[in-house]
């Protein structure tokens, strides 16, 4: 009986353990969730605001807040290209830790965008402009040229798989059509025709086997498919047998 009530309380201490392991999985799985609801959100709402601040605001403190968008847009698409590429394509490890680097500079930047947009001073706005927009042009072509790479490479292995796999089915094609062969020369009846001449017409001189008795010779037949029995793919109808009746 105590061996029992060990073997339960065993059995019992592991399934609290796994539910507690479970329990904990499921809330940071919902707390990763949210965390992505949330900042996506915020993000959402900065860029709206950023848009409507390029046009009620011309001038300066416009175009500072157009840095700041087109900066945070390319910064975005090429975080995103890489990591979906880097999936794929595990060459693509320097490219991300690059952009890892080129992301610090790039948050830099855009704090002090930021703090440019807050400045009330026009003046100064005006006069900090051009070296920003040098930063934003030099930290945004640097993103551009990391993510067309990456897309370039992308597409370059697509069309290279592509082309290799048309050749493949050209000749998988052309051997599928190959349905009849020559008859090898060992293998041929002593006296038969050679492959390609001409055989005598029933009922001819020299015609014989059950040719000469009047009956139809056999002739090699193509054994196709039953393609009812087949599989088909998900785009195909299945096909069934004709009645009988």
């Amino acid at each position: 009986m105590e061996a029992v009530a060990v073997i339960v309380a065993l059995i019992f201490a592991v399934l609290v353990t796994l539910g507690v392991i479970a329990t904990v999985k499921t809330v940071r799985a919902v707390k990763r969730g949210v965390d992505r609801t949330v900042t996506q959100a915020r993000r959402t709402v900065e860029d709206t605001r950023l848009k409507a601040r390029q046009y009620a605001q011309p001038g300066a403190p416009g175009e500072v807040a157009q840095l700041r968008l087109s900066l945070r847009t390319s910064m975005r698409a090429t975080q995103e290209a890489l990591r979906l590429a880097a999936t794929e394509d595990a060459s693509l490890s320097e490219a991300l830790a690059l952009f890892e680097r080129l992301s610090a500079h790039g948050h830099e930047l855009d704090d002090d965008l930021k703090r440019l947009e807050n400045e009330p001073d026009k003046a100064r706005i005006a006069a900090c402009l051009p070296e920003l927009r040098e930063r934003t042009e030099r930290v945004k072509g640097s993103a551009d040229s990391l993510r067309w790479a990456a897309q370039d490479r992308a597409r370059r292995f697509a069309e290279d798989d592509l082309e290799t796999l048309s050749g493949q089915i050209q000749m998988e094609a052309g051997a599928l059509r190959h349905w009849t062969t020559d008859e090898p020369e060992a293998s041929r009846a002593p006296g038969a025709a050679p492959a390609g001449s001409t055989a005598p017409a029933e009922g001819a001189p020299g015609a014989g086997g059950r040719a000469a008795d009047g009956q139809t010779p056999e002739r090699p037949a193509i054994n196709g498919r039953k393609t009812w029995q087949q599989p088909g793919y998900s785009w195909q109808k299945s096909r069934r047998p004709e009645s009988t009746t």
